[in-house]
């Protein structure tokens, strides 16, 4: 509704309770600020413990091995999004499915804190299922809380990030002090401890979140339902034939099932999993015109997230090492783990995604489309690398310099973050088609699994490659990429329609 100059006036019967948003909110906001303290934990040690020695409690990988484990681990945890989204999408619904992925994540971390490489191994195994489960349902509850058209939608994920943000914040402070100084697998059950937290406070305050994916979404038929089931029981059944298949060939001397290997199986399937769902949404005689034009622009968004987090996702790996290695830790002659500098990109989050939030609503009709803001984000990204390339050169002669350059690099990369990822949350929320909403969320995550995957890839150049060379390159793709897309964003504009 409009006032007479203009400005469109709040509705009276929105729940505005928490900070002016659904309280509903709070509950999904705590249950992914835990998650998220269970999943960057992991992620501020998990390099760390696999290349450290074994007479320190490490596992005494090499790099190339540690890398490859590391991108196979974050790119399956966003993959697994995909099947996730269209399991609660057809049989659990999206609360049931937020639980499920809790519990099992709570179990994969109990595993990764016994000692020894099959109960590691099988731990981030469970991690992933259970995060696959979660991930993408606990983002499209936030979407329901809002009804078309709110105009709040975007500054709730804002609002929302921070949450995420808070846990990714106090994880390495908390599991990466415990880990590097103490004992790794301590670190390990403390954040098994935050997604029990977290479930706990789900469970508890469920109720504010209405009647929001409690039910999944009927089918057009039974003959529709019965093709679901078996799809579902095919599926099951191909990954355990392939499993079981592998280790088979393994035990019988046939192939070697290296991290290398399965790293390289994995992008077979991540790309091969990108083309199938393209295929089938953009060819689909399911969809409108309408709905066909907006399922073209998730692609060019998809694209760039990919690119974003290939060159953002060097935090945990890349820039993680280059902190313990080439980084003065110390502060007025104390030293501090290198994992505590994974905090600042959460810290810089919490102190300007309001400053987003604010800015995008202030914006009003002169607000930036999606597509430009992925831009901006992707040019922050490579900026990022860029201002370390000089740092590079002098630790690459043996100095150790300065944190503050890393807390630029960090800097950067959160206005990126911020300019990319609530908003691609939102815009999935926008430009799904009914009936799709949880397996789009999925697909949003897949582009994060991309780019987990390639940057995975990439750390194993770090010591392959001289360090300056190796973030010239890195920056100099995240800038190229970001003026490419800007050529775009009218084109994206116009085919969004009134979801833009």
């Amino acid at each position: 509704m409009k006032t007479p100059g203009g400005a469109v006036e709040p509705r009276r019967d929105l729940d505005t309770r928490f900070f002016g948003h659904p309280r509903g909110l709070a509950t999904l906001f705590f249950t992914e600020l835990w998650e998220r303290f269970s999943y960057y934990g992991i992620r501020a040690l998990l390099i760390l413990f696999m290349t450290a020695p074994a007479a320190s409690g490490g596992l005494g990988f090499p790099v190339p091995k540690a890398g490859a484990i590391y991108g196979l681990f974050t790119a399956m945890v966003y993959l697994v999004s995909l099947p996730g989204g269209w399991i609660a999408d057809r049989f659990l619904g999206q609360r049931r499915s937020v639980l499920y992925g809790g519990v099992l994540i709570a179990a994969g971390n109990l595993l990764l804190a016994v000692p020894g490489l099959t109960p590691f191994y099988a731990g981030l195994a469970v991690i992933v299922a259970g995060t696959g489960l979660l991930k993408p349902n606990v983002s499209t509850l936030v979407g329901q809380l809002y009804q078309p058209g709110d105009r709040r939608r975007d500054a709730g994920f804002s609002v929302y990030y921070m949450g995420i943000n808070l846990g990714a914040f106090l994880a390495p402070l908390a599991c990466g002090y415990l880990g590097q100084n103490i004992n790794w697998h301590l670190g390990f059950i403390l954040a098994a401890g935050g997604m029990i937290v977290g479930l706990v406070q789900y469970v508890a305050d469920g109720r504010y979140l209405g009647d929001a994916g409690l039910h999944p979404a009927p089918a057009s038929s039974p003959e529709e339902a019965a093709a679901q089931r078996r799809w579902l029981r095919h599926g099951i059944l191909a990954a355990a034939l392939a499993a079981l298949g592998g280790f088979a060939l393994d035990a019988a001397g046939a192939i070697s099932l290296s991290p290398q290997l399965l790293s390289d199986v994995l992008g077979v399937l991540l790309f091969g999993t990108v083309a199938a769902f393209f295929g089938w949404a953009l060819l689909s005689t399911r969809w409108s015109p309408a709905e066909r034009r907006r399922l073209m622009v998730v692609g060019i968004l998809f694209t760039a997230s990919c690119l974003f987090w290939s060159v953002f996702e060097q935090a945990g790996s890349t820039l993680n090492l280059f902190a313990q290695r080439n980084t003065e830790n110390r502060v007025f002659g104390w030293a501090y783990p290198a994992s505590w500098l994974q905090s600042l990109n959460a810290l810089f989050i919490i102190t300007l995604a309001p400053v987003f939030a604010w800015l995008w609503i202030r914006l009003g009709a002169r607000e930036p489309s999606s597509t430009a803001k992925f831009a901006w984000g992707l040019l922050s990204a490579g900026a990022g690398f860029l201002l370390l390339v000089a740092p590079a050169s002098a630790a690459a002669e043996g100095a150790k310099v300065s944190p503050l350059w890393l807390v630029g690099v960090y800097l950067l990369h959160t206005i990126g973050e911020l300019c990319l990822s609530p908003v691609g949350l939102s815009a999935m929320t926008k430009l799904a088609p009914p009936g799709i909403a949880g397996l789009l969320m999925g697909v949003w995550f897949v582009s994060l699994s991309v780019g987990n995957y390639l940057g995975g890839r990439i750390a194993g150049f770090y010591e392959a490659l001289p360090l300056p060379m190796l973030f010239a390159a890195v920056g100099g793709f995240g800038v190229a990429a970001a003026l490419l897309l800007a050529l775009l964003v009218r084109p994206a504009r116009r085919l969004m329609g009134s979801a833009g």
